[in-house]
């Protein structure tokens, strides 16, 4: 399925759609075209160029603890850059761990889970970093807001990465 990044009226990422809510974005005026893929979109009466990054004309106000959002393994993923914390491995198949385990009164929050191949998961077990010397390679934090444009989209196009800042 066809994605496209959607920025605001200041040129900041806030979100990707698909290509058919783009075209409607297109269509009633709300957003313009930065750039474009391969293609055209067709109707009967119009052909209109196939986006693939739209400009919002108007400023959406995105409020600022947006990326705080709910976690999910495949946030806590994208965060981690698909990589093992423990090992750095980058073989699918990741899962998340807590740092501290929950049986050890850690809490289920960003600054405690980590992505973590099945090997190193099942050595640290619910052992603590220090008793089995295996800490994260980055101190675990909440993510930066445009991790969730690689949660909707792992694979970001070329033409997306003039518009992301360089964090992401």
């Amino acid at each position: 399925m066809a994605r496209v990044l959607v920025l605001n009226a200041t040129y900041e990422p806030i979100n990707v759609c698909t290509l058919r809510r783009a075209a409607v974005l297109l269509l009633k005026q709300k957003a313009e075209l930065l750039e474009q893929r391969e293609g055209a979109l067709h109707s009967e009466h119009m052909t209109i160029e196939r986006p693939d990054v739209i400009r919002l004309v108007n400023y959406v106000r995105i409020p600022r603890e947006a990326h705080r959002r709910k976690i999910t393994r495949r946030a806590v993923l994208a965060r981690d850059s698909w990589t093992c914390q423990y090992c750095g491995s980058t073989k699918s198949g990741l899962t998340v761990d807590h740092v501290i385990p929950r049986s050890r009164g850690g809490k289920s929050v960003w600054e405690n889970i980590v992505a973590a191949c099945a090997t190193c998961n099942r050595r640290k077990g619910n052992r603590l970093p220090r008793e089995i010397h295996m800490h994260p390679k980055q101190t675990p934090k909440a993510p930066e807001p445009t991790v969730f444009i690689q949660v909707a989209s792992p694979k970001i196009p070329s033409a997306w990465q003039q518009y992301l800042p360089q964090a992401a």
